[in-house]
């Protein structure tokens, strides 16, 4: 059985490995180097781009924890990574070359994996893992837009920060939703004239994320997802009769509505993570924290995913795909990388590594890897086919995901920790239940 994977960035090659170490031969589609799309310019495979960091080691770190997962999953990226790694701290950073350089290494090597060095324009027939990426050319993206209809995503994304339920400050915050109307969905923070006018200073002052050439060319960004700091700029009253306004809620603590109001949606069903409605960003990242820190009660507020805008191209995964990455109305097709609404490099690779596996195990017949939410990987996986997020944004490793210990751990590292340790053991018990589905053969 011949297995294609379009793609040889992180999450392809993850994908390529895991399927050729269980028997399968591969197609391994690469458009490099005859053709480069806007941000890549070397022509190794697991490219990458933004930056040499793969960011923390530490086991009590979102980070630190998934790819000790992907190690125990069977990862090609991580020990390549290790392999080459640069002094950086507590981070894991690479030499970007060498690290590129090594895993294309060890693809080349691998028997049958048969690399083909040229753009695919549609999806080929049988098997197939697509994990081309958020810079999908324009024509596999139109194909795949036909196969999938609107449901597909390409565009300039302006997405909002999200912080965690436990960082909030409480005292300064109340729930409640407008004419109290709904079953208090929203968290509310609640501004006086003066804060508001503080806020208001800061955050048109704010400095900005200069976009590149390629983002520049044809950028566009729709009037529902405009950047706050651009609609600030329109106006000091613009933002406070728009996503700030106040109609419809009373502040308990003072019994009468507020000057301004931000509010906080629940992002997750557990409800440890909150989006900053209506604050789509292209401020940079310690802009966002200090601006933003001037909400009353997210002064301490812990992000775990800053807002973002850049061109990208993604699924709306929740509507399309299943936890374990496979296109629910054709499941001979899976999906792999930032293109699923994972975010960051180790997080497109480690859907790769599930692609790979759960494709492997579908055409032996067997049941999918079914991996506990309370492991970071398992909770990326749950929170893409989530079906309950309405308004679908990628999302990288954070502790938000993962539900608190039992024992309440005042000690954030501690307690971290003991969210890792737990993530940890409940991956080798159902790592040890499917061992046999999971043996290697090369």
């Amino acid at each position: 059985m011949t297995v294609s994977v379009i793609g040889a960035g992180l999450a392809g090659c993850e994908a390529a490995w895991q399927l050729a170490r269980r028997g399968f031969d591969v197609r391994l589609y690469e458009m490099k180097p005859k053709k480069f799309s806007p941000a890549h310019h070397y022509p190794g495979m697991a490219e990458l781009v933004c930056s040499n960091s793969l960011k923390a080691m530490r086991l009590s770190s979102a980070a630190g924890l998934l790819k000790e997962e992907m190690e125990r999953l069977g990862s090609l990226t991580v020990p390549c990574a290790k392999a080459c790694a640069v002094p950086a701290g507590g981070a894991l950073a690479v030499d970007r070359e060498a690290f590129s350089d090594l895993v294309t290494d060890k693809i080349r090597a691998q028997g049958n994996i048969d690399v083909i060095e040229e753009e695919v324009t549609s999806l080929p027939d049988g098997p197939v893992v697509v994990a081309t990426g958020p810079l999908t050319s324009q024509k596999l993206s139109e194909h795949i837009r036909s196969l999938l209809g609107e449901e597909y995503l390409s565009f300039f994304d302006a997405a909002a920060p999200i912080v965690t339920a436990e960082s909030l400050n409480m005292e300064r915050c109340f729930f409640a939703a407008r004419y109290d109307r709904g079953d208090d969905d929203y968290i509310n923070c609640p501004f006086d004239k003066e804060e508001y006018e503080a806020f208001y200073g800061e955050l048109i002052r704010a400095k900005s994320v200069e976009l590149k050439d390629f983002e520049k060319d044809g950028f566009k960004v729709y009037e529902g997802c405009m950047p706050i700091e651009v609609l600030a700029k329109r106006g000091p009253d613009t933002i406070r009769f728009g996503p700030l306004k106040p109609v419809g809620l009373r502040d308990p603590r003072t019994g009468h509505r507020p000057w301004a109001v931000v509010q906080l949606r629940r992002e997750n069903a557990a409800g440890s993570l909150y989006n900053i409605v209506g604050f789509q960003t292209n401020l940079l990242f310690p802009e966002q924290k200090r601006v933003f820190s001037m909400i009353p009660g997210l002064e301490h507020a812990e992000f775990v995913r800053y807002g973002v805008m850049h061109r990208n191209t993604f699924l709306d995964s929740p509507r399309l795909l299943d936890q374990h990455f496979c296109l629910k109305k054709e499941p001979r097709i899976f999906f792999a990388g930032q293109m699923t609404g994972v975010e960051g490099y180790m997080e497109s690779a480690m859907s790769g590594i599930l692609a790979g596996i759960n494709m492997a195990l579908a055409l032996a017949e067997k049941a999918p890897l079914e991996l506990p939410f309370d492991t970071m990987t398992g909770a990326l996986s749950r929170y893409i086919s989530d079906e309950s997020v309405k308004d679908f944004q990628p999302m990288g490793a954070n502790m938000g995901l993962l539900p608190p210990p039992l024992q309440r751990e005042r000690d954030k590292n501690k307690r971290y920790l003991q969210v890792a340790q737990r993530a940890l053991e409940s991956l080798e018990k159902v790592l040890e239940s499917r061992k046999e589905d999971l043996v290697l053969k090369g």
